[in-house]
């Protein structure tokens, strides 16, 4: 939620780009990464299907897999 207001404002602000300078941009970026305490970063994730049921056939975990169909960004 916060992430979408931000973008909102940065959009906004790329409209008004003599506003708009390296300092303003470097700030926005700071606040619009992701941080350390969001629950799915501390996930490992794997790319590799192989890969991850291999290691979830020696852990004797289950497989959760997501797919998604569409745009990567969902903007379908």
């Amino acid at each position: 939620m916060t992430n979408t207001i931000l973008l909102t404002v940065l959009l906004g602000l790329v409209a008004q780009a003599s506003a708009f300078d390296e300092t303003e941009f470097a700030r926005l970026h700071k606040q619009l990464r992701p941080q350390a305490e969001e629950g799915w970063s501390s996930i490992p994730w794997k790319t590799s299907l192989v890969q991850a049921c291999v290691q979830a056939a020696r852990e004797k975990k289950p497989l959760f897999m997501v797919c998604r169909a569409g745009h990567p960004l969902g903007c379908v």
